[in-house]
């Protein structure tokens, strides 16, 4: 949430820009799933490492889930607790690259947007 509270903070100062701040917000929530999917890609293998991003619970969940639901519940990747495990298994099961950063794009700038107009609102 440390990102929602700097975007909203963000929002107070009239000179910044509402759209830039959302592109740079939304481009570096990408970048960290990005580096997730990396992650899952091709580092499963250290998986039992402590300096996996995903304990192994969380994974086989994520797992079970993404399997279920498919390319889809990737849409669910700017949740708390289960989006990083998502965006890691979406690498794990090699969900084309593509199609990962326009789904998790739209999570990640729907989540912005109401923050967005939550704070302009309560401003």
């Amino acid at each position: 949430m440390q990102s929602e509270v700097v975007l909203a903070y963000q929002l107070t100062d009239p000179s910044l820009s509402v759209p830039l701040l959302l592109s740079v917000a939304t481009f570096g929530n990408v970048l960290g799933s990005t580096v997730n999917w990396i992650a899952g890609r091709f580092l499963r293998q250290f998986q039992d490492r402590r300096w996996f991003p995903v304990k192994p619970a969380q994974l086989a969940r994520a797992e079970a889930q993404y399997r279920r639901y498919g390319r889809w519940s990737l849409l669910l990747s700017w949740a708390p607790f289960i989006g990083d495990p998502l965006t890691v298994v979406a690498g794990v099961l090699r969900e084309p690259l593509p199609s990962f950063l326009l789904i998790v794009t739209i999570a990640k700038a729907g989540r912005y947007l109401i923050v967005i107009a939550l704070t302009l609102a309560w401003l």
